[in-house]
């Protein structure tokens, strides 16, 4: 009787302690998946729509109600600049928006109609403001080169970085490599543009990635006038540069051939 006792004890000790131990590993998982709980979706050039534990963004969003006819309706709506591949008045006018709110620099605010004012929470650069429990802040973006200077004059846009968690998300919109953008610290996923005339070259996004040092970094953006960047030799750079960084391509424009 003693001895079944004993096996008795040893088998419950033990399934105390396999159940203690599968308990943390799988509390463990459930952190790791809630943090990378991410959806990226491009859409095109700089449209992108984010779905993030039931919240879903849209970064930019042009191309009317036909772009966005197979995602979810938005909950927050960021917008970078008055430039129309940016902001589109037709666009927000024809998606339904009800329940959204839509951060944008005072520049595109003065282009939105009274209709939209109860949604609307303005930044200006440096700015930062919480919603569904993602706090965004707003980046300055402009350009340094003087023959570029009149695209985009400093604090007239806004970069943003987006707060989940923990997880910080840049988006450039139009920028040079200025120095808040080499300045900023701690971001998983960068969306760099790079395209000419209107931003940047390959050689200057790679440099200022390789000194704020995202964990990735998403090329997009890159569609020029006349040719469109080389996002390959963007990665190359970047990798001979810091291998650490990982460069993830996707595909910003699906109904182009090139």
């Amino acid at each position: 009787m003693k001895k079944n006792y004993l096996n008795y004890f040893v088998l419950l000790t033990f399934l105390l302690s396999f159940g203690q131990m599968w308990s943390q590993e799988n509390s463990a998982k459930t952190m790791e998946n809630a943090k990378n709980d991410l959806k990226i979706i491009p859409i095109e050039h700089a449209t992108t729509v984010l779905e993030w534990k039931g919240i879903t963004i849209y970064i930019d969003p042009v191309g009317g109600k036909k772009a966005f006819e197979n995602q979810k309706l938005p909950d927050l709506i960021l917008i970078t600049d008055i430039h129309g591949d940016h902001f589109s008045l037709e666009t927000l006018q024809e998606l339904n928006t009800q329940k959204a709110k839509i951060m944008v620099p005072r520049a595109v605010a003065d282009k939105i109609p009274e209709e939209f004012t109860p949604q609307i929470d303005v930044l200006n650069n440096g700015d930062s403001k919480e919603r569904y429990g993602i706090t965004v802040e707003a980046i300055p973006m402009y350009n340094l080169r003087e023959e570029a200077l009149k695209f985009h004059t400093k604090g007239r846009g806004n970069g943003y970085v987006l707060d989940l968690e923990g997880e910080r998300l840049y988006f450039s919109g139009d920028t040079e490599d200025i120095p808040e953008m080499r300045a900023l610290q701690n971001i998983d996923k960068a969306f760099v543009c790079m395209n000419l005339p209107y931003t940047m070259t390959v050689k200057s996004a790679a440099d200022a990635v390789l000194e704020f040092k995202p964990k990735e970094v998403y090329p997009y953006h890159y569609r020029g006038r006349p040719d469109v960047s080389d996002v390959e030799h963007f990665k190359n750079l970047v990798n001979q540069g810091d291998s650490n960084i990982k460069v993830v391509q996707l595909d910003w424009y699906p109904n182009d051939d090139f």
